[in-house]
């Protein structure tokens, strides 16, 4: 599934590639966030053709509830459903576990949640939320967890640890007793978590790697601590992790996160910062952050980044985006959200070439400088 092209001289970054049944995907790579089998405003076509994504998200928590697993089957998966020719990627809901606490009850068997929607009830296990991504038809697909908040003592950490351990061991026996649906292969991840403690991400990431899968993940990071802690978790896990397999680093993050921890060696990312942010007017370019609402880009006609290589990214002045998210144009976060999304697969990209030519780790020092400025 996983093969490694090259490796930095100066860090632990590396690249590869990542086959999967619905495509070659080189690595380290940034993955669209896709929640409810869309990528808010941006069509399928943009997002494999001007926008260059290889694999984007879909989350199994809101694909249950809408538009529900009965349709994705007869639909004949989630692939097929939103025309996507691409690879796919789920969560597992594990997330939702976190994020929507003020609704869900935890216990051994799985998780019990009452819907957002209409407040049905409803219960996650480690066995049904395979099942539910098996029927969805992900190419990869995450196994339940709990995603331990931050801050957090010690011992609700090791408790939260040895929840998703024991629902690792129940997922990976109901994968290996089922079967794709749609006839194509599907791999399952499991997840290390430990919050911010050195000894449980040590204990967490050796459970993981005994699992055997074809790849990792790595949550409960960039939850609100300090960047440094999570560089440092990264670290301890990726000393454990094989390194024949892919690591993906779950919902990290600013374009400085991402080089920073593909230089500790993460080969997979996503998040909603692209499009969640480029709605509220705020542009990752390769010369810094912009929030386009400020009135100094009011009269600016240069195009929104011309070193980054997409249609809109080089055609759309920053006036003019400015003056459609000022005036609340749809179109206004459309093109945010697509030149935010090309800019994240493209420093993806360039890390990947810096890497192969030797000299990433200069590159990787300067940009990430340059990004974290305010413009």
């Amino acid at each position: 599934m996983f093969t490694i092209s090259a490796r930095d001289k100066d860090t632990k970054a590396r690249t590869g590639v990542l086959n999967t049944a619905h495509g070659t995907i080189p690595t380290p790579v940034f993955m669209p966030v896709g929640t409810a089998g869309t990528v808010k405003g941006v069509l399928q076509r943009e997002l494999s053709g001007d926008i260059g994504a290889k694999i984007i998200l879909g989350n199994t928590y809101h694909l249950y509830l809408r538009p529900g697993t009965e349709l994705l089957r007869v639909a004949g998966g989630l692939h097929k459903f939103m025309q996507w020719d691409g690879a796919l990627l789920t969560d597992s809901g594990g997330y939702q576990v976190f994020s929507l606490s003020g609704i869900r009850k935890l216990a051994a068997e799985g998780v019990t949640f009452r819907s957002h929607i209409d407040g049905s009830k409803h219960l996650f296990t480690p066995e049904n939320t395979v099942d539910i991504q098996r029927i969805i038809g992900a190419d990869i697909i995450m196994a339940l967890d709990e995603c331990t908040p931050w801050p957090s003592d010690h011992r609700s950490a090791l408790k939260s640890l040895k929840l998703t351990h024991q629902w690792l061991d129940r997922a990976v026996t109901r994968f290996r007793e089922s079967e794709p649906i749609y006839g194509y292969r599907q791999s399952l991840f499991p997840i290390v978590q430990g919050s911010t403690y050195e000894d449980l991400r040590k204990e967490s990431a050796e459970k993981i790697a005994s699992a055997g899968m074809e790849g990792n993940a790595i949550g409960g990071l960039s939850v609100g601590e300090p960047a440094e802690e999570m560089y440092r978790m990264i670290e301890v896990v990726n000393a454990i992790l094989p390194e024949d397999k892919p690591r993906y680093l779950m919902g990290v993050g600013t374009p400085a996160n991402i080089l920073e921890s593909i230089a500790r060696g993460i080969d997979m990312f996503d998040c909603v910062m692209p499009t969640r942010n480029g709605r509220n007017g705020m542009i990752f370019t390769s010369e810094g952050v912009i929030n386009i609402r400020n009135q100094k880009w009011t009269s600016d006609l240069s195009p929104i980044d011309i070193q980054c290589p997409s249609y809109v990214s080089r055609t759309y002045s920053k006036a003019y985006l400015r003056h459609l998210v000022i005036s609340g144009e749809m179109l206004g976060a459309q093109l945010a959200s697509m030149h935010n999304l090309a800019f994240y697969i493209h420093l993806a990209a360039e890390a990947r070439r810096k890497i192969e030519e030797g000299n990433f780790l200069k590159w990787k020092t300067d940009q990430v400088k340059k990004l974290s400025e305010r413009l």
